[in-house]
Formats: structure tokens, sequence, C-alpha cells
């Protein structure tokens, strides 16, 4: 089972970048939230992933925190959930947003392929009860930028860079690269 990767980003894409590991090359679907903030190619990377093996294939799925790959192992049991609708649900924003938004009965998952008022209903109840149980990053940018190599000292001196206007993690994220110099 492959649980984590550490490489150099060689090729970036859509939906997946191919991460060399000592000279072998991983094909990692990513968020679209994932594949915003990390950075560009010949940079180093790290990430947790989950293997999904089938009958006709193996694809690997990578997120840049542990808590962001324990929220998709937990939509990717949901009956009716596959992987691709559970990476495309993690992308949908932080975590804590997805929480708030299932724990006041929004309908969080409105516009993802696959998924109707039905499907999503049932989602939103399984969801409801494990949520709860699922702790929520304090920072998520600084996890995300130590996953992506820095210190958490490097980490948290950019971030203390960046104006406190600025709230979403992925826009933290940017400002920060800006300052550690990618």
């Amino acid at each position: 089972m492959i649980a984590y990767l550490d490489g150099k980003i060689i090729i970036k894409k859509e939906k997946f970048i191919i991460l060399d590991v000592n000279g072998i090359g991983y094909k990692v679907f990513l968020s679209k939230k994932s594949l915003a903030t990390i950075p560009e190619i010949s940079s180093s990377l790290k990430l947790f992933c989950f293997l999904n093996v089938k009958e006709d294939a193996m694809d690997l799925y990578g997120f840049l925190n542990y808590k962001e790959m324990e929220f998709f192992e937990i939509l990717d049991n949901i009956r009716g959930v596959g992987p691709k609708a559970a990476l495309e649900i993690s992308s949908l924003g932080s975590l804590e947003d997805i929480k708030e938004k299932i724990l006041s009965k929004q309908n969080v998952f409105e516009g993802i392929p696959g998924i109707g008022n039905k499907k999503a209903m049932t989602i939103m109840l399984e969801l409801t009860g494990k949520i709860k149980d699922i702790p929520t990053n304090k920072d998520e940018a600084e996890e995300t930028l130590v996953n992506l190599g820095f210190s958490h000292s490097e980490a948290k001196q950019a971030l203390a860079k960046i104006s406190k206007e600025i709230k979403s993690p992925e826009e933290k994220i940017k400002q920060a690269l800006k300052f550690l110099g990618r």
C-alpha cells in the first residue's frame, strides 16, 4: 500500500501530477484545490496517498495533509460515492467549511457530476455522525507549507508576513510561497 510519497513534480496537468520518487514516476490525482496550491514543475512535494485498487486499474490520490486524506477516506466509504466524487467533494473548500455546511444541512454537493439531491441527502446523513469526530486543522496553510518541504518555523514566519485580512488557506499559501521564494 502506498501511503506517502516525497519527490519532485515532473508533470502537472488539470487533474493529476506525475511525481518522480527515486526514478519512478507516480501518477497522482489531486483535488482542484491542491493543484492550485502546489508548486510548479521541478519543485519537491510531499503527499499523503490513497491507493484505489480496482479490477482494471490502480489509481493513486494525493493529499497535502493527513486530515484531508482522512476526510476523503470517509467519503469514499459511503455507498454510492467513489474516489473521483470524493476527490471533487474534498476540493469544494477547507475541511472546516465542508463540515459547517454539512452540519447546517446545506447541499454542499450541488454541481458535482453523479450526485443528485437524493444521493446528496444520503451522503449528508451518513457524514453527520462521522464528521463531528474529525478534528479540524487549526492552521491548514501552515500544515500545507510543511508538507511542501518547509520547516514549521519557516512556514510560521512567512504566514506572519501575510495580511490578517486574508482568510482563505489557499490564498495564504500562495502569498506565503511568494515570501519563501517559490
